[in-house]
């Protein structure tokens, strides 16, 4: 693999980003809790990955985080998680690819919702597994660096979610993901500023207290 690597999003991806950050504009704060389930369910995958190994000492399963951390004079927000991670083709897949039919029946569900109400929208963003894009909705540029358990090698996936993402090969020191947030300045009308703690533990204990 080069060193960077320059990887047009999928037709439908774009679309579907165009969808979500539009769709969604009025329910910005959702975006933490879909990147706290993606870890969330990391770690899940790591618990039965280890459970149904022969090796069942191979992961720390008493040590097990999800951790928020956040820099606000560069306004940059981290979730980190060291769960199972995800290898360069992993990556691609989850990241950078979204069947057809997904994209589909999002918008299905979409122009079913208009006569449901805004308060549905939020719940569709879970059902059709495209949660990590509301991500756009916060954020000018997005980070991903990543490294599967079992693999040597890290991949830091980047993209300001504009039809392109770029894949390079990096060393982390331990499996896991941490999601980068280079987030927007808050443009007022009710936006939130994610840089400060207070807002991001109203909006945990209200989405993703478990």
């Amino acid at each position: 693999m080069s060193a960077t690597e320059t990887i047009p999003f999928q037709a439908e991806t774009r679309e579907l980003l165009d969808l979500v950050i539009h769709s969604l504009y009025t329910h910005k704060e959702i975006f933490l809790r879909e990147l706290i389930s993606n870890a969330s369910d990391a770690l899940d995958r790591l618990r039965h990955e280890t459970l149904s190994s022969e090796d069942a000492s191979s992961a720390d399963l008493d040590n097990l985080r999800i951790r928020l951390e956040v820099d606000a004079d560069k306004r940059i927000l981290e979730i980190d998680d060291n769960g199972v991670g995800m290898s360069r083709e992993e990556v691609i897949a989850n990241l950078g690819t979204i069947a057809n039919s997904g994209t589909r029946g999002f918008l299905e569900a979409l122009e079913e919702s208009k006569d449901k109400g805004p308060e549905s929208l939020p719940d569709l963003i879970g059902q059709f597994g495209v949660g990590f894009y509301s991500a756009f909705m916060v954020a000018d540029l997005v980070e991903v660096e990543t490294r599967r358990r079992g693999e040597e090698k890290g991949v830091r996936w980047t993209s300001r979610g504009e039809g392109e993402y770029t894949l390079e090969e990096i060393d982390r020191a331990e499996p896991g993901t941490t999601v980068v947030l280079h987030l927007k300045k808050p443009e007022g009308g009710g936006d939130r500023d994610y840089t400060q703690p207070h807002v991001l533990r109203e909006v945990v204990k209200k989405y993703s207290d478990f």
